[in-house]
């Protein structure tokens, strides 16, 4: 009797252990893994239509947490979103994680996978420096932009207890090339777990349940930490390159949508909040000259738009396509 007890209990000890297992294992991804030459990059490619909006992330989100605006956008166009290397189903890239890394990373992707273009780019938050660069490095395949409260080059944001610009953090080093192939030195940098990332956070709760699931298994997961910290610290370099470049009419005449939230600074930090208020409304004001065919558009919403308002993003961009389609 006490051997058939054993047995039962390491026989549901077995099925616990192979539930755990389970629950840990990757989802299946949704898009395309392309390879890349030693790392895969997921690119998620829905709809049809002569333009391509391609989705260029804010730090922490992935090409899930767009199904809101995707959903949209499949309808009267195509629309790619997709994961930066070390983010969800993507293998770890090349190292550091500079915008041109990223911008080469997603060309050869969108090149093998087909997908042409003519693109509009579609920034969020940190996405937006990015997809500027993308656009001042390959300028003949993009036809217009969206820029969803994005941080620009001037403005000051909330860094811990303090108000400061990312480009105040620049060393002012050369930015390396990019590459495709990897090396020793670009291995992930060992995982610190954070307690905190155990639970969704708002406005990850208006995701639908799968894409919820899929946050709290992304959010989790070992190389982001690493691509996210290299991201940043290189992102300051181009912040004050940008401020230190005249940005006037760099995009030409592309429609541009620059799309701000209305909801903004209520608490202040070292610097009064109005201060911080007045200052976001004129950068991202500003905004409007890269192109000589800018439109800003006030969203009553927070910062992530494509969570709280995916009507509005979704509008911008059939926006910019009518535009790109009638141009003026």
């Amino acid at each position: 009797m006490h051997s058939r007890k054993k047995t039962l209990s390491t026989l549901s000890f077995v099925a616990l252990l192979a539930v755990s297992v389970a629950a840990r294992q990757t989802p299946n991804p949704p898009g395309k893994l392309v390879d890349l030459g030693g790392h895969r990059l997921h690119i998620y490619c829905t709809g049809k239509g002569p333009y391509t909006a391609v989705v260029e992330n804010g730090l922490g989100d992935f090409s899930f947490t767009w199904i809101l605006v995707q959903q949209k956008v499949e309808k009267f166009t195509r629309i790619c979103t997709y994961d930066r290397a070390g983010y969800a189903w993507s293998d770890p890239g090349p190292k550091p994680r500079t915008f041109a890394q990223l911008n080469l990373e997603l060309h050869d992707a969108l090149s093998k996978l087909g997908e042409r273009g003519p693109l509009i780019l579609v920034g969020h938050s940190f996405g937006g420096g990015v997809v500027r660069n993308y656009a001042a490095t390959y300028p003949s395949q993009v036809a217009g932009m969206v820029l969803v409260d994005i941080v620009p080059e001037d403005q000051r944001i909330p860094m811990g207890p303090h108000a400061a610009r990312i480009r105040d953090f620049a060393r002012n080093v050369p930015i390396p090339a990019p590459r495709e192939n990897l090396l020793p030195t670009d291995k992930p940098a060992a995982a610190h777990p954070d307690a905190s990332l155990q639970k969704l956070e708002p406005p990850m709760d208006k995701l639908p349940p799968e894409q919820q699931r899929l946050q709290l298994w992304a959010q989790n997961l070992p190389n982001l930490e690493d691509a996210e910290s290299s991201q940043k610290e290189w992102s300051s370099e181009y912040m004050a390159q940008m401020h230190a470049t005249p940005q006037q009419g760099i995009l030409g005449n592309i429609p541009l949508i620059v799309l701000t939230r209305a909801e903004g600074y209520r608490q202040g930090l070292d610097v009064p909040a109005t201060e911080l208020e007045a200052e976001r409304k004129r950068t991202q004001a500003q905004l409007l000259l890269l192109s000589t065919n800018g439109k800003q558009i006030i969203v009553p919403s927070g910062h992530n738009m494509h969570l709280e308002a995916p009507d509005a993003v979704a509008d911008a961009i059939q926006d910019v396509k009518n535009s790109c389609e009638h141009p003026k």
